[in-house]
């Protein structure tokens, strides 16, 4: 992957069309018929779904872009067909799929707290499942004149972001980018507002790989109220362009002309791919406290391997095992099968520049997909 592709701008939440049929909340009492329809990993196009409909879902603004883009792709392949995809964050998507107004979720942590797993669980009336469908690094990319890349290694990163690092001329930072005129301007860190899945994914970098330096546990929302904030992404990548000296992180699609960092694994500095994180999620480990239809990832921030980027999200498809809609739930099966099949995952990661889930897990987020009625 290159840094063209890395640099691919933020691309605009899909517009809503003409719903064409109601939507059904998840509920435990369907029909046990299948739903009829089926997607396969060498599909070239979605699975026939029989009486045209619409589905509603939202959240994750970091797979947005692949959203609009397997959106497009079924619309084409599926007169009177629509997919609406709102990007209100991972929080609101999640929240949203478990009050009902979602009939999927789009979100860049899975339902890992108890009390939000629990309100799923009875929206669905059933365990919902989870299945990873988009995988992108984040970078962290910065705003300062004069300089477009940088070195730096985790615990440096936690210092600037817990306030501890405030020049960008700081000793940390210079002794590892010899040969940088470095200001010494002052660092402003830009974080998320909103409740956030790549918030949780940085903070779980940063507490990992930090060598103790970042002191909070990986957190959905930002454990404190110093530093600017921005709403989503968007208001992230608007708070860096207007200031001077700022840094932030955000996914790798979405860095646009600001400088990029590349972060230390082993002796090693390595820059924001696709590939990189594709490489890292292929050899994490599952969950060990992930249910039989989660398929849910604890990614490893300490590797040493240079092939790996630690720094990445694995963003996720939440949904319910069974629809008390036949109509519904064949449409959410087609269309989530669509996206996790190998001609979704090589249509969306060519539109937003991430990486196709690699072969090991795509097939089990299709088997597990495939379920759904």
């Amino acid at each position: 992957m290159n840094l063209t592709q890395i640099r691919r701008a933020l691309v605009p939440s899909i517009a809503a069309v003409a719903l064409a049929g109601s939507l059904a909340a998840c509920g435990s009492n369907s029909s046990d018929a299948g739903s009829g329809a089926s997607s396969s990993s060498d599909a070239t196009t979605p699975a026939a779904v029989n009486n045209a409909s619409s589905l509603t879902g939202g959240g994750s603004t970091a797979q947005g872009s692949a959203q609009v883009q397997w959106a497009s792709d079924y619309g084409q392949a599926k007169s009177g067909v629509t997919i609406n995809y709102n990007q209100v964050g991972s929080g609101t998507g999640r929240s949203s799929f478990e009050q009902g107004t979602y009939t999927f979720a789009g979100s860049d942590s899975y339902l890992s707290d108890p009390t939000e797993y629990a309100a799923a669980k009875k929206q669905c009336g059933a365990d919902p499942i989870e299945v990873p469908d988009y995988v992108s690094p984040i970078a962290v990319v910065f705003n300062l004149s004069g300089v477009s890349s940088l070195n730096l290694d985790g615990k440096t990163i936690a210092g600037i972001f817990n306030g501890s690092i405030t020049t960008w001329n700081d000793k940390a930072i210079a002794d590892q980018n010899p040969g940088v005129n470095l200001p010494s301007t002052a660092i402003q860190p830009v974080h998320r507002s909103d409740d956030s899945g790549t918030t949780n994914n940085f903070t779980d970098y940063l507490a990992q790989a930090s060598q103790g330096a970042w002191k909070s546990p990986a957190s959905q929302t930002w454990p404190t109220t110093s530093g600017l904030s921005g709403d989503g992404t968007s208001g992230v990548v608007t708070t860096l362009q207007g200031t001077d000296g700022s840094i932030g992180y955000v996914d790798a699609s979405k860095a646009g002309t600001f400088g990029i960092v590349s972060v230390k694994v082993g002796s090693k500095y390595v820059m924001p791919t696709a590939d990189g994180a594709a490489h890292d999620l292929s050899v994490s480990k599952l969950d060990p406290a992930a249910k039989s239809g989660q398929l849910t990832y604890k990614i490893d921030r300490t590797t040493t391997d240079p092939a790996d980027y630690p720094l990445l999200l694995v963003s996720y498809l939440i949904a319910c095992p069974t629809y008390k809609d036949a109509k519904v739930g064949a449409l959410v099966k087609d269309y989530l099968g669509y996206i996790v099949s190998d001609a979704g995952q090589a249509s969306g990661s060519k539109a937003a520049g991430s990486a196709p889930l690699p072969a090991n897990v795509a097939k089990k987020a299709q088997a597990i997909v495939a379920t759904i009625k």
